[in-house]
């Protein structure tokens, strides 16, 4: 299977970020390649971004985000406050509805990978309804060992596999940490880096990421 789902170590580490730059090489080498966003809090920038990325400004944005709640908070409290109820099946069920009209589908999740969706269920148990790869992006600073580490601890929990980690610099300044958290990321999680981009970097190499 090569579609894949996108979690980030927090909010705002730079999920779509990646996405997007994944998104823009997949297409420029031929594939039909679409970004999903199954829920988005807020605002919806992140799809927006994914289209442009698709270079597709027709395509229907609901298409690529099926669900819009306007509270910029957790999806399972943003979708209380508008009286609608979540589940991991339910928002499975996009992706399910999506494929075989694109390929390869990157889902990207929402906030990072325990944020709730519902009662007793988090983006966690979308992945796993979702059974997909996993691409772990990582936002580079000062405690991004610990996150990512925790972050992979959940993924394997769920007998799921981390297919690879995306470093993201989004500072213009390059402290101790940011310069050696990708050494320590591959010694304590044996899980490759296969790209680390720094701010305003706009390309990545799809294939060392995804493999395919």
């Amino acid at each position: 299977m090569n579609d894949f789902f996108i979690t980030g170590t927090d909010t705002d580490c730079g999920k779509t970020y990646v996405t997007c730059a994944l998104l823009r090489d997949l297409r420029r080498r031929g594939y039909e390649a679409a970004g999903l966003k199954p829920v988005a809090c807020g605002d919806r920038a992140d799809p927006r971004a994914m289209r442009e990325a698709m270079g597709n400004p027709a395509l229907d944005l609901n298409i690529i985000n099926p669900v819009y709640l306007r509270a910029a908070t957790a999806p399972f409290i943003a979708a209380q406050l508008e009286g609608k109820e979540l589940s991991a099946a339910g928002l499975a069920q996009t992706y399910k509805e999506m494929r075989g009209q694109y390929a390869p589908i990157l889902v990207e999740g929402a906030g990072g990978w325990e944020a709730p969706v519902a009662p007793g269920e988090t983006m966690a148990d979308l992945a796993v309804a979702l059974g997909l790869p996993v691409i772990l992006v990582v936002g580079n600073k000062l405690g991004a060992v610990n996150h990512a580490l925790l972050t992979l601890q959940g993924i394997r929990a769920r007998g799921l596999e981390c297919r690879a980690i995306v470093l993201n610099h989004s500072m213009e300044e390059w402290d101790a940490a940011s310069v050696t958290n990708r050494q320590l990321i591959e010694q304590f999680s044996e899980v490759p880096v296969c790209a680390e981009l720094i701010r305003g970097q706009v390309e990545i190499d799809s294939q060392a990421v995804l493999g395919i």
